[in-house]
């Protein structure tokens, strides 16, 4: 069987598993119903709840806007579970549609269900279990003016979504993670992201010494944001070749192991009575000024 005869068939297979009537000239899928106490109801509710392991890196995407990114990016959908009852138009319909025909399993749910599982004041039938896309270092490819951050330690879901949002605004290369406390499949990073979770690069190390390594094989500048012996900000200059800084937790800081002989400190004045910025806030102030230096604004 040749390669497009293969991919026809396992497509042939995924709609036939369901039921189907005719309405017209089209083919309709008529889905399973499921209730509360389905695996597939509780495995979602675990990873909302962010209560299990969840070796798949599987989020939950809810909503028009949030299926609109997932058909968009051609995200995996592993599950995608539909309400006609809460649909508000035709395009949450062809939406259901399109994500019927592409997830790995598809089901119909309950008004009283969806009420259970979602978590907006006014759902509009749609929810899926979707899979991150994931990189590993020989994935990323850096530009020779490539702007690089990395979060060591974030405690706070929303901060790490929140900084991830506004590295797509500054458009980020890759975003490094070191000593991860939260999980990027918790639904707060998402929503807080607004979705460019699935748009922007993100790996991972283990160690510090590895992502430390990584960023000097790419010739790449490294900037700690602390206070200590650090200079201004605006002291430096980011206009010419790779740019990374480096953001502390919340609670401790930056680890001993990013003060690299090499490696630059800067601070962002602090004019008022607050002795500190928000996480994501300092990234905004930091990335900007560096992606003005770079693009001449």
């Amino acid at each position: 069987m040749s390669v497009g005869n293969c991919a026809l068939a396992l497509r042939t297979v995924r709609y036939y598993k369901f039921r189907h009537w005719w309405r017209g000239d089209k083919v309709r899928v008529k889905l399973q119903h499921i209730g509360a106490q389905h695996p597939r109801i509780r495995q979602l509710i675990s990873i909302q709840k962010n209560s299990a392991p969840n070796p798949h890196k599987l989020f939950v995407a809810e909503g028009l806007w949030a299926h609109n990114l997932l058909l968009n990016n051609d995200v995996t959908v592993d599950a995608f579970f539909w309400c006609p009852e809460a649909a508000y138009g035709d395009e949450a319909r062809k939406r259901a549609d399109e994500l019927m025909s592409r997830a790995n399993s598809a089901y119909q749910i309950s008004a009283k269900t969806l009420e259970r599982i979602s978590e907006r004041d006014r759902p509009d039938g749609l929810i899926s279990l979707a899979a991150l896309p994931r990189y590993t270092p020989a994935d990323v490819q850096l530009p020779p003016n490539a702007l690089v951050i990395i979060a060591d330690g974030m405690e706070i879901p929303g901060n790490l979504g929140t900084l991830i949002r506004t590295f797509d605004a500054c458009r980020g290369d890759c975003l490094i993670l070191t000593n991860r406390r939260t999980r990027l499949t918790h639904p707060k990073v998402f929503r807080a992201s607004q979705g460019m979770l699935l748009t922007t690069p993100i790996i991972e190390f283990d160690q510090i010494e590895d992502a430390v390594d990584w960023l000097r094989e790419w010739d790449v500048e490294v900037y700690l944001s602390d206070t200590r012996d650090s200079r201004n900000y605006r002291q430096y200059d980011y206009g010419k070749g790779r740019t990374a800084f480096v953001l502390g937790a919340e609670r401790y800081g930056i680890p001993k192991a990013w003060s690299q002989p090499d490696f630059n400190r800067v601070f962002v004045p602090m004019l008022g009575n607050a002795d500190s910025l928000n996480v994501s806030v300092s990234a905004a102030v930091l990335l900007y000024e560096a992606r003005a230096q770079k693009e001449g604004w």
